[in-house]
């Protein structure tokens, strides 16, 4: 039998036998039983049997990875693991928005980032808006990925809908070598190169990987170069591992579309261009050490350096008016039309400047260093098994944020070209300053032979200050702090069936991008300017999760394991962003009272016969707001000036209800495996409209195929189909205003249902070469 372990090491063989799970071989020796260990702590040691956590966990490795053929981590969640969707408001097959029971993380600036997620101990959640760049990290580079429910406050900010834990490769995880290539639809290629060795003290891990693709719809190239390398050491008690990892992409994500332009073609754009460049570089250390038979000193430290930076072309919703005699660049503001001052002072006279488009730009330098610090007692407690594992953790980070609006002339095919005059609005120059301190603890105490309890708990400090370099009213030092309680127990009535339950508080505070965005007097142009900062109240989450699990071991083609469950979370003193009701692009942050997700979720997965593997989803999320609150939308067709009343009960836009996942494979013979998988969502509302008062999205069903023959241990093909079936939807929605952008093609200016669409059929196929 082996043990799988999600932590740096194996403590369960530093335990005494008695805690130990043993059983005979045929030849009498003593080994292991199948236990999976997962962190209970963003430092991924002092682990913990998974059967003992009081939430259901999902977790995969390197292997189930490179078998999904999975484009990115955030590729294999929205294909395989329950309650996990995706939006792509960006288009970007590297820019998702992923949602985990109704919980973002996204690489979206303003949106409501409700998950934490961690590589290696370090937060990867950006400084200044909270968002996840799923396209830092090579895909071949993780070893192992665990998906925790809000369950454990340990875990920080932001794991409102709960956490991501990832933990990289090392030469002793991964002592192989080994080069993919592949190629196919949309002139994607993608080459990576791996290599990993040990001698038992020493090892080392390198991946590095081009991606590059001119993308199915129009102005749409995207090219991302991204490498991550580890050096390690062992010794008998102790480990060590250096990291570094470092990116440059760059990523086009031209967004939504009105549905009006998808009769010309679902390849067409909007306006364009839409370009993200990430240039991340990373270092970090961190290690483990047994003081004693007992205990396990854990820590890491790192410095992060991230530098985004975006160029939007968009339409333009400035107008021309007049003012003692004399016409002008103007744009509303209470339905009146005012001339708008330029960069340097002055008002800007209509003929001299272009103003059918704009140019957005902006550019952030976050700079972050940190360092945790924990310690895992295995120490019984009157005789019975107890482990507790305590810690405390730094973060500090600044940011260096600019942004600028350019006037442009709107080309032809709806790209913008600049016209060298500059709004003084849009002018921004923001340095942020953020310290963040946090104490943990989690215990989990076997109270009997099948009853646990877990109790956790956290204390977090937040510092944040905004100085304004063009003006005083960003300035600001913000203060927030917050203990986080959870407790919760499992027992298990017999090996195949296992009761679990939990109580847990978690919670985010206002991000500086937020901060810098919460007066209604003002309204900021996202994502490039901001106005003065009026406090706003951190969000606090309050979970309920219960459920059963288990194992059915003896059936006769081979083990099903079972999981179905409850939870229910409200969201105290959510934010959300309001568009001003005259200028749809244009809006504040707020908090707007309670929200709420709560659901249901079941899963299957079997190995049949040695040779078929299965699994099945289903979840079930109600995602509702809980207090009336107006909310300013004035692109919806039944909104009254702008404005739509939310009420109690109405569903939160962006958050199917139904989804439905099965996933196979079959090795045909020992050599060639055929599987597929398929993904169903139900409708959902589109942004825009909160009160519920517009048309759903309609349900979708997207069918996967993928393909892999092995000549021989050091060889293999294999190819994959994606929506095999040419399916056409959307997966996500919003209302918008067309502008003058569509004149063209003979549409009006209006309001419309901007839509993500969902990619064509397109295939891929490729080869591996291992040694």
């Amino acid at each position: 039998m082996k043990t799988v372990l999600f932590g740096m090491l194996p403590w369960l063989a530093a335990l005494p036998l008695g805690a130990q799970a043993l059983e005979k071989s045929e030849r009498g020796a003593e080994v292991l039983d199948d236990i999976e260990v997962v962190a209970v702590s963003p430092i991924q040691s002092g682990g913990v049997n998974i059967n003992k956590i009081p939430a259901h966990l999902q977790t995969a490795n390197a292997e189930e990875l490179q078998q999904a053929q999975a484009l990115s981590l955030a590729d294999y969640l929205n294909r395989y693991l329950g309650s996990v969707n995706v939006n792509d408001a960006q288009n970007n097959p590297l820019q998702p928005d992923v949602q985990f029971r109704g919980f973002s993380a996204s690489p979206l600036m303003g949106l409501p980032q409700g998950l934490a997620v961690y590589v290696n101990g370090i937060r990867f959640n950006e400084p200044f808006g909270d968002m996840i760049h799923w396209d830092l990290l090579p895909p071949g580079a993780i070893d192992n990925m665990a998906l925790l429910p809000s369950a454990n406050p340990a875990f920080g900010l932001n794991a409102l809908g709960g956490a991501l834990s990832v933990k990289t490769k090392t030469g002793f995880s991964a002592p192989k070598h080994s080069l993919e290539v592949q190629g196919g639809s949309w002139d994607r290629h993608s080459e990576e190169l791996s290599s990993g060795w040990n001698n038992g003290t020493w090892g080392y891990f390198v991946d590095f990987n081009n991606f590059s693709e001119a993308g199915w719809r129009d102005h749409s190239r995207s090219d991302a170069k991204r490498g991550f390398g580890t050096l390690s050491w062992r010794g008998a008690e102790s480990s060590l591992n250096l990291s570094l990892a470092g990116s440059e992409n760059a990523l086009r994500g031209n967004g939504t579309v009105p549905e009006e332009l998808l009769a010309f073609g679902r390849d067409k754009v909007f306006t364009h261009p839409d370009l993200t460049r990430n240039r991340l570089f990373l270092v970090s250390l961190d290690g483990d050490t047994w003081l004693n038979e007992r205990n396990q000193l854990s820590g890491v430290a790192y410095y992060r350096r991230n530098r985004i930076s975006t160029y939007n072309g968009d339409g333009s919703e400035l107008e021309t008016c007049s003012q003692g005699g004399s016409d002008y660049v103007c744009e509303e503001e209470d339905g009146v039309l005012e001339p708008v001052e330029r960069l340097g002072g002055g008002l800007i006279a209509a003929d001299e400047a272009l103003q059918s488009g704009t140019i957005n730009t902006s550019e952030a330098t976050q700079q972050s260093f940190g360092f945790s610090l924990q310690n895992a007692f295995h120490q019984p407690i009157f005789g019975r098994d107890n482990q507790l594992v305590v810690g405390a953790s730094y973060d500090h980070s600044t940011t260096h944020y600019r942004a600028d609006t350019e006037l442009g002339l709107l080309t032809a095919d709806r790209g913008v070209a600049g016209g060298g005059v500059y709004l003084d609005e849009s002018h921004v120059r923001l340095n942020t300053e953020n310290n963040m301190y946090g104490i943990f603890l989690t215990d989990t105490y076997a109270v009997t032979d099948k009853l646990d309890v877990t109790v956790s708990g956290r204390y977090n400090i937040v510092h944040a200050e905004l100085k304004d370099q063009y003006g005083s009213d960003l300035a600001g030092a913000h203060s927030f702090n917050r203990i986080n309680p959870a407790a919760g127990l499992t027992y298990a009535f017999m090996p195949e069936l296992t009761f679990y339950g939990n109580y847990s508080e978690s919670s985010r505070v206002p991000t500086p991008m937020e901060l810098s965005c919460a007066n209604p007097e003002a309204p900021c142009k996202l994502p490039n300017a901001f106005v003065s900062d009026p406090p706003l109240k951190q969000v606090v989450a309050n979970t309920w999760e219960s459920g059963f699990r288990g194992r059915l071991a003896q059936l006769a083609p081979g083990p099903v394991d079972w999981n179905a469950g409850f939870f229910h979370i409200i969201n105290n003193d959510d934010i959300v962003f309001q568009s001003d009701a005259g200028v749809n692009t244009r809006g504040y942050f707020t908090n707007v009272g309670k929200t709420q997700r709560q659901g249901v979720e079941a899963g299957l997965s079997g190995l049949f016969y040695q040779r078929w593997r299965w699994s099945a989803n289903y979840s079930f999320i109600d995602a509702t707001y809980q207090s009336p609150f107006l909310s300013l939308s004035p692109a919806n067709p039944n909104a009254v000036d702008g404005k739509i009343q939310v009420h109690p009960g109405d569903k939160i836009p962006g958050i199917p209800a139904h989804q439905f996942k099965f996933s196979t494979d079959v090795d045909i013979v020992p050599q060639w495996t055929l599987g597929f998988d398929m993904n169903y969502n139900s409708g959902q509302y589109l942004r825009g409209d909160e009160a519920n008062l517009t048309a759903k999205l309609p349900a979708f069903v997207i069918f996967n195929l993928r393909s892999e023959y092995r000549f021989n241990e050091h060889v293999a093909l294999f190819g994959r189909v994606t929506n095999l079936f040419d399916r056409r939807y959307a997966n996500f929605g919003a209302w918008a205003e067309t502008g003058e952008v569509l004149e063209s093609f003979g549409i009006d200016e209006k309001n419309s249902r901007f839509v993500g669409v969902g990619a064509p059929r397109a295939a891929w196929i490729g080869i591996r070469f291992t040694l």
